[in-house]
């Protein structure tokens, strides 16, 4: 799902034939959010998706049969936007942060970089901003004083006389912003074709790190998917080309983060959030003890 660049690997797996190698017939389908995305995994209708982690840990927590099965993108690719006058983090003791809604990604991502910078998120005022632009706008006319952008917005943030305060890919260890779930039901009863997808996905993540002679066609492929211009295409591949995880696992520590901000914010039982009710790593465990990524690195070199 999505339409993003976190979703690179899927479309190099699509338009590289790698999924069809595997013996799989995949359509990838663009939502808007990881809600629905969400509710067409419980209903059935979708068997796999590639979304933030938020979205399916409160499905699991409200009963949903899900588990995410590995993830491929592992760092926070945004920015933390302030006006000229915050200098350090320090500063932003009760100053107002926009968010682009609470919940989301984007609301985690400034919980996490707050957390980085040793404050708390009662040292801050959260509020509801409306998407990039938008908040970056409210920055310049003093609606709010900081908020976080993904990397592409950096130029415009610069050019309106804001700071970078700090890049949340370098202070925030890491972030499961691109994880693959799937449905248990799926899992137990169609376990190879799982298996086999996870395949794919490994392939393309391992040959967009390795294979720069793939540049081009890539370049020319975010294009069109993302009905960008060139350079803009350009500049997404130079900057995610090799921040994608392989072989795609989850980094435990950014999703125990993130259960640890859940646990605080509903309120709910530490006991609830052990790791294992929502991560089943358990086909990724059974691809690396086949020897399977060994296989592909020995192929490619």
């Amino acid at each position: 799902g999505g339409t993003g660049v976190r979703e690179l690997p899927l479309f190099v797996a699509k338009d590289f034939g790698i999924f069809e190698k595997y013996g799989l017939d995949v359509e990838l389908i663009a939502t808007n959010g990881g809600s629905p995305l969400v509710q067409a995994l419980v209903g059935g209708s979708m068997q796999s998706a590639s979304v933030a982690a938020m979205a399916p840990i409160r499905a699991i927590l409200s009963g949903a049969n899900l588990a995410i099965v590995g993830g491929f993108l592992n760092k926070n690719m945004y920015s933390f936007v302030t006006r000229q006058q915050i200098q350090k983090p320090s500063d932003l003791k009760g100053k107002v942060i926009g968010v682009a809604s609470f919940g989301a990604a984007n609301e985690f991502s400034v919980l996490m970089v707050l957390k980085a910078f040793g404050l708390s998120p009662n040292d801050v005022n959260l509020r509801v901003a409306g998407g990039s632009l938008a908040r970056l706008a409210a920055i310049e006319h003093g609606g709010i004083d900081a908020t976080v952008v993904p990397h592409s917005n950096d130029a415009v943030a610069t050019a309106h006389g804001m700071r970078i305060l700090a890049d949340l890919a370098k202070v925030v260890k890491e972030f499961p912003d691109g994880t693959v779930v799937m449905n248990r039901n799926f899992i137990q009863r169609e376990r190879p074709t799982a298996k086999r997808f996870l395949q794919a996905l490994s392939e393309a993540v391992y040959r967009l790190k390795t294979e720069p002679q793939l540049r081009e066609k890539i370049v020319g492929n975010i294009q069109k998917r993302m009905r960008i211009d060139r350079k803009y295409a350009e500049q997404v591949y130079e900057e995610y080309n090799q921040v994608f995880s392989y072989p795609p696992r989850v980094g435990r520590e950014g999703l125990q983060d993130v259960l640890d901000i859940m646990a605080r914010q509903t309120g709910k039982p530490q006991g609830e959030f052990k790791i294992d009710r929502f991560l089943d790593e358990s086909i990724m465990d059974e691809l690396a003890a086949e020897g399977f990524f060994k296989k592909l690195e020995g192929r490619a070199n």
